[in-house]
């Protein structure tokens, strides 16, 4: 550390050679020293050693001292301070980039404002190429290297997620067998697959015991059959085959499908083939069967079933006459995603 007023009086010669040896060396530690030199004037350039292993470099304006950089002696690195102070990124040839640069005049490395942040890891050998494109062309950004085969990865922080054209994809993986989804607002997800017209699940019952009816109010025909939707959005096809018959002239059977309390395929005519006038003891067989896609739109036991009534109260119908059997299967469609 040394300072000097720079000025050689007349005087003799060792004084001479003294001072002016003293010049010199404050020159040759640009004014190194706590305060600034006395002899500072406008465009005067001093290093400030308040701070031993951190000085500051300052420039005299003629009214006060403006800070230019620190210097780590540490680090062995500048600090630009400087608001106005900017780097050619463009004509730098340099083979390499590190560092972080920053916008709108920041302190490089303060935090603040930061654009492109470098790190570097000891013996690389793959890197981040960048080219861009002629008109009508994509311009690329690729992972180049020694190595044949490499990853290029892209790394949100903490919770953030990737976003690639305005899709925020999870940040986590799925499980096996499951499919990205979007929500219709730029979200995706992962879910289960699923198909047209997929079965998930098949339940079937039958029945032989007999019902009889001369009435025209509608009766439970013993045949049903329940089954527990695994999603709300699936469907459930209901395949019904009814075993009965019917005695007596104009006597035909109503047939209708339950879901719970609720109705879901509409009073189902059958009549006799032929259609004769029997007696009330000559019994004609008839067979039913029906399908129903039904959107139960729900995930509880839902118990299907039939019921049936006689439209003449001078006839007879029976359900499952003679040890007949009737059937009901109950299929879980999972519908195309």
């Amino acid at each position: 550390m040394a300072q000097s007023d720079l000025t050689i009086q007349n005087q003799s010669f060792p004084s001479f050679r003294s001072d002016l040896n003293d010049a010199l060396t404050a020159i040759n530690t640009t004014q190194s020293g706590t305060s600034r030199p006395s002899s500072a004037v406008a465009g005067t350039i001093w290093l400030d050693t308040t701070n031993a292993t951190n000085p500051t470099l300052k420039l005299y304006d003629g009214a006060d001292d403006i800070s230019l950089a620190t210097l780590d002696y540490s680090a062995n690195t500048v600090n630009w301070l400087d608001s106005t102070v900017s780097f050619d990124i463009v004509n730098d040839l340099s083979p390499q980039l590190g560092g972080m640069l920053d916008v709108n005049g920041q302190a490089i490395g303060n935090g603040t404002e930061e654009l492109i942040k470098f790190s570097e890891t000891a013996s690389a050998v793959n890197e981040v190429t960048v080219t861009n494109s002629a008109t009508g062309n994509a311009p690329e950004i690729s992972a180049t290297g020694d190595d044949t085969n490499i990853d290029l990865k892209l790394t949100p922080k903490g919770t953030g997620k990737l976003v690639l054209d305005g899709l925020n994809f999870p940040t986590a993986d799925g499980t096996t067998g499951q499919f990205l989804k979007t929500d219709g607002s730029g979200n995706l997800s992962f879910d289960d697959a699923g198909g047209g017209g997929k079965v998930l699940q098949v339940v079937s019952a039958f029945t032989t015991t007999e019902a009889t009816s001369s009435s025209s109010t509608y009766a439970d025909s013993n045949l049903t059959a329940t089954i527990t939707p695994s999603s709300a959005s699936n469907k459930v096809l209901v395949l019904i085959s009814q075993s009965c018959a019917k005695s007596g002239s104009n006597t035909y059977v109503n047939m209708r499908v339950y879901r719970g309390a609720t109705e879901i395929g509409g009073t189902i005519p059958g009549r006799a083939i032929g259609y004769t006038a029997d007696s009330a003891t000559n019994y004609v067989g008839i067979g039913f069967s029906c399908s129903i896609l039904d959107t139960p739109s729900s995930t509880s036991a839902l118990t299907y079933k039939t019921q049936f009534n006689n439209n003449n109260a001078n006839g007879i119908v029976r359900i499952n006459v003679d040890n007949g059997a009737s059937y009901i299967t109950l299929m879980e469609i999972a519908p195309w995603l």
